[in-house]
């Protein structure tokens, strides 16, 4: 089968590694290569890096809505997409056989975030769609999906790499007895729909006004990139990893630093966090302990202020 995959990310990679063993891949889309760190560094994406490794022709188009034509020429049999990136073109959509795999238990959580959003909302099981692509954001019809568990310390990364691992065994069923499956594909539950739009800066920002569970699935979902952050003296921090403080509630307000020796203890609506692994901007991330043994600005009493929407 000649198949054209468009994917950018680290979880697109196995999807790809796939396709390569089993079936004809014609062409690699991934995104342009992207400036990265504070040397703003060229740097290809993951797709990128092994279609390269393993010879296959790879295009990277700015806007792709204006540059499709090259993906049609190729004439291949399926057009697969995995964290593409980019809002493809009805155009190309309509105009040969193609498929999304997304990162959800469709319909809840179409959009361009779902393992974020499932940790976000402290979810205890997800999964992997294969649907048909329709000229509607993650709308098509579905043609198997299936889940997993979401355990207790799970992040972002530990998550997308399961459902990276399931995508891989979906996707090779599907291909394997392609006609039976998407002859029987079964249209979504409007009812059901749910949203996990594109994170913002914002989204990324910890508000000390919320209850511990939900900053603690916050951070989850956002590390190891981009962290959560919130802002103290004047000075960006960000967080990968907080569990829920054994300490005593007291009087503090939220935001409020209640210990601050070998862990930083931090007060939220309901009880408080315990950091176990933060960054000051531009410098490295640390464990708490090494970060405390330095300089450190957190002064028991202190009141992290921000401007939240309580």
């Amino acid at each position: 089968m000649k198949i054209v995959f468009m994917g950018t990310p680290t979880f697109a990679v196995p999807i790809l590694k796939m396709l390569y063993e089993k079936h004809d891949v014609v062409l690699v889309v991934t995104q342009p290569d992207k400036h990265v760190g504070r040397k703003h560094v060229l740097t290809p994406s993951p797709v990128k890096v092994l279609a390269t490794s393993l010879n296959l022709p790879v295009f990277q188009p700015k806007r792709i809505k204006q540059e499709f034509q090259t993906i049609l020429n190729m004439q291949a049999d399926v057009l697969i997409t995995a964290a593409y990136g980019q809002i493809l073109p009805k155009a190309l959509i309509e105009g040969m056989t193609s498929l999304n795999i997304h990162g959800s238990l469709l319909p809840t959580y179409r959009g361009a975030a779902p393992i974020q959003y499932a940790l976000f909302d402290g979810l205890h099981h997800t999964g992997v769609t294969i649907m048909e692509m329709v000229y509607e954001m993650d709308a098509g019809p579905i043609i198997l999906q299936d889940k997993v568990a979401i355990d207790a310390d799970d992040n972002f990364e530990t998550l997308s790499n399961k459902l990276s691992e399931l995508s891989v065994t979906l996707l090779d069923e599907v291909l394997t007895s392609f006609h039976t499956y998407f002859n029987h594909r079964v249209e979504q539950n409007q009812e059901l729909v749910t949203f996990s739009p594109r994170l913002k800066y914002e989204d990324e920002a910890i508000n000390f006004y919320w209850s511990t569970a939900k900053i603690i699935n916050r951070i989850r979902g956002l590390s190891p990139e981009p962290g959560a952050h919130f802002v103290h003296a004047n000075h960006l921090f960000k967080v990968y990893r907080a569990i829920k403080s054994d300490i005593m509630m007291d009087e503090a307000i939220p935001g409020t630093i209640l210990l601050n020796k070998n862990k930083l203890t931090i007060r939220t609506k309901d009880g408080a966090i315990d950091i176990h692994e933060i960054q000051a901007h531009g410098k490295k991330r640390l464990p708490i302990k090494d970060f405390l043994n330095g300089q450190n600005v957190f002064q028991v009493g202190d009141v992290i202020k921000e401007d939240y929407d309580v």
